[in-house]
């Protein structure tokens, strides 16, 4: 059967089995949207046991390393056996960004073997030559247990000055063309290997003049609409794995609501990363810890807003009040209000059919 069939006929199922939800099945369905960050370093870790707990009890998505989860290849391995074995039937995300350069959460300090960032990469390889680094990290980063890593990034290098993807040399080029084709070879290499990967910053990063994850970026007079470019054509040849979007303010995309950035807007993530480029895959948020998000919303305008603007999953990585009970939490919000609004409850119902086809992907 051709893959795009066979998804849809996984989506179809799942959302056929949510329209028979019990309230419990909701609560399974909101889970399923929540990814977090956590505490911990080693599976005998109480905070680790936790998690595994929710995982296995389908009230939790996934989970997201930082180096702070990292204090050995060994641990790490065990960890993510742990998770997987908590669900195997439903596996958990397990995620990190592994990017090379300055943004990657395992380092050669606990023995990984680093890769340069996307600039370098691009400068010093052929596409096919990037293909092959980026398949020896994938391989290496299966073998731990991982099943997501969050990249490529599709930004452009439009602003030198930069301070969050210039400044790290995390574009791979200047113009859309030459990211194109290296996103491609990342992706390629990581599908070999059983991994998902993950376009981002939708709409485009690479223009902005801030950093949102210090707080408010307005991208109004920078963003140009060639920085769509990287996704019109990755979505157009059959990429359907996650979307990444981004805390970018388009005075032009907010629906006139002052501030709404492009993780919260319909305009964006429904009108035109869905209906314009095509994207039918998973939706997933920067982290929505970020400046940009918590200087401005509390936690229920946060995720509601997000689901309602077609979010279908939520990235916290649990670092600006961390706390054990931030995905029940979360789950909490989308149940209640899922339970006042049959349209909030039909988006869950949604996102937890794409969800579950992208699963099932996983080996």
């Amino acid at each position: 059967m051709p893959k795009s069939l066979l998804r849809l006929s996984l989506l179809l199922i799942a959302t056929t089995c949510a329209g028979a939800a019990s309230a419990q099945t909701l609560e399974e369905m909101a889970g399923q949207m929540i990814l977090v960050g956590f505490a911990g370093d080693d599976v005998d870790d109480v905070s680790v046991a936790a998690l595994r707990e929710e995982i296995a009890g389908g009230h939790l998505g996934g989970v997201m390393y930082l180096r702070s989860n990292v204090k050995s290849l060994t641990a790490v391995e065990e960890m993510n056996a742990a998770f997987r074995a908590a669900s195997p039937d439903l596996p958990p995300f397990i995620s990190l960004d592994q990017e090379g350069g300055s943004v990657e959460r395992l380092t050669r300090a606990v023995g990984f073997e680093e890769i340069p960032n996307a600039a370098t990469v691009a400068a010093r390889n052929s596409p096919e030559g990037a293909e092959a680094i980026y398949g020896t990290l994938a391989q290496r980063l299966a073998a731990l247990g991982f099943n997501v890593n969050f990249g490529p990034v599709a930004d452009i290098n439009l602003n030198p000055d930069n301070q969050i993807i210039a400044r790290y040399g995390r574009a791979f080029a200047t113009d859309a063309e030459t990211v194109i084709a290296y996103d491609t070879a990342f992706i390629r290499a990581h599908e070999a290997a059983g991994l998902l990967t993950s376009l981002k910053h939708f709409p485009g990063h690479g223009s902005s003049t801030a950093d949102s994850h210090e707080g408010f970026v307005d991208i109004t007079g920078t963003w140009q609409e060639s920085e769509l470019e990287p996704y019109r054509e990755l979505i157009g040849e059959g990429y359907d794995e996650f979307v990444m979007v981004g805390h970018l303010y388009h005075a032009d995309y907010s629906g006139g609501v002052e501030g709404l950035p492009s993780s919260l807007s319909p305009q964006w993530i429904t009108g035109v990363l869905r209906e314009e480029l095509g994207f039918d895959g998973v939706v997933i948020s920067d982290d929505l810890e970020m400046g940009a998000i918590r200087q401005h919303f509390t936690l229920r305008e946060t995720v509601t807003q997000a689901v309602r603007a077609g979010m279908d999953v939520l990235l916290f990585s649990n670092t600006a009040e961390p706390r054990a009970s931030l995905a029940d939490e979360i789950r909490e919000i989308l149940v209640a209000e899922a339970q006042a609004d049959p349209a909030f409850a039909a988006r869950i119902e949604e996102s937890y059919g794409r969800i579950v086809a992208l699963k099932a992907r996983i080996r």
